[in-house]
């Protein structure tokens, strides 16, 4: 085909250059559920529990994967601050995931256990208090607002049907496991469970 035609005809170069995205999309992605690596859980790695998936839910609410990434890419850089680069099957229970790349804040990805609770209770209210230079902003209404366990419950069974592997027990506990707690209890369970949990590799 001319490429003079092409180029003339916003419609046609359109649709081509769709088309190609498209085979290309393919032949990166596919392979990829053909591989255990990325479509099994790493060692360790259980769908998240009831308070904890709470969490992730005010996580991603408030918006702060705007300005952390949990993505440890496997460079010396990464790796020397945030530890193991970040595997695929530690987010086979994640939907959507939190990898990116942007990073106003540092990654979060190896958080959890680095902070006590009562840290990151204060951290979240108000960061300054703890660091003086912190950009961040404050969450103090998460401490007053308390959690929905009906909600959690039908979100656990949503996500059975894209294959979070939750039993019917879990789903009938979750009222009773989130009552009583505040949105920043949950995302308090949410950043402590963030944690490497696969083999090392050399």
């Amino acid at each position: 085909m001319n490429h003079e035609v092409v180029e003339k005809n916003a419609w046609l170069m359109g649709a081509l250059i769709a088309i190609v995205i498209s085979i290309g999309g393919l032949v990166e992605i596919v392979p990829l559920y053909t591989q255990a690596s990325v479509v099994q859980p790493s060692p360790g790695i259980k769908p998240y529990g009831a308070l904890e998936l709470a969490g992730r839910d005010v996580y991603v609410r408030e918006g702060c994967y705007n300005c952390h990434s949990q993505m440890v890419r496997p460079l010396q850089g990464d790796t020397e601050r945030y530890g193991h680069y970040s595997l695929a099957g530690e987010s086979v229970y994640d939907h959507p995931f939190q990898f990116g790349s942007k990073r106003t804040g540092p990654d979060l990805a190896r958080v959890g256990g680095r902070y006590s609770d009562q840290w990151q209770r204060i951290h979240l209210n108000n960061p300054r208090d703890l660091v003086p230079e912190s950009n961040m902003p404050g969450f103090p209404w998460l401490a007053k607002d308390t959690l929905d366990g009906a909600l959690v419950s039908v979100k656990m069974r949503a996500l059975t049907h894209i294959g979070v592997p939750y039993t019917e027990q879990e789903i009938k506990d979750a009222p009773s496991v989130v009552s009583g707690h505040t949105e920043l209890d949950a995302l308090v369970a949410y950043l402590q469970g963030l944690q490497f949990h696969g083999e090392a590799k050399p």
